[in-house]
């Protein structure tokens, strides 16, 4: 039996912004965690999101299916995501299955949070 990787999920409130920072691997085990925990703030009404990718270690297809749901369920209420991508190991999934071209994508939290205005 595979062991969990050590996996947590931060929020913070940034001017008006729910932010979300994923610690660790996004992968079949830990991105249920992830998903839960969006759906929970779409449900309570939050409209802005930002998915903080800069302290993500790992991330696969689980982790991109987990956050293209996240943009489902806010676009059904009007929100938008903008997910924070620092690093190439962890864009590289999004450039390989083409969803950099379909999400909106920025390189720094500050970035993020302009683009949510």
């Amino acid at each position: 039996m595979r062991k969990v990787p050590w996996f947590e999920v931060g929020d913070a409130r940034v001017d008006g912004v729910h932010v979300l920072v994923p610690h660790g691997e996004i992968d079949s085990l830990t991105a249920p965690t992830l998903g839960r925990r969006i759906l929970e703030l779409v449900e309570a009404g939050i409209s802005r999101l930002v998915v903080d990718l800069s302290e993500t270690t790992f991330m696969d297809s689980t982790g991109l299916a987990v956050l293209v749901n996240g943009l489902r369920q806010l676009g059904r209420r009007n929100g938008k995501l903008v997910i924070v991508c620092p690093t190439e190991r962890i864009m590289r999934p999004f450039q390989i299955t083409g969803l950099h071209n379909h999400l909106s994508i920025v390189k720094s939290r500050e970035q993020a949070l302009l683009a949510l205005g």
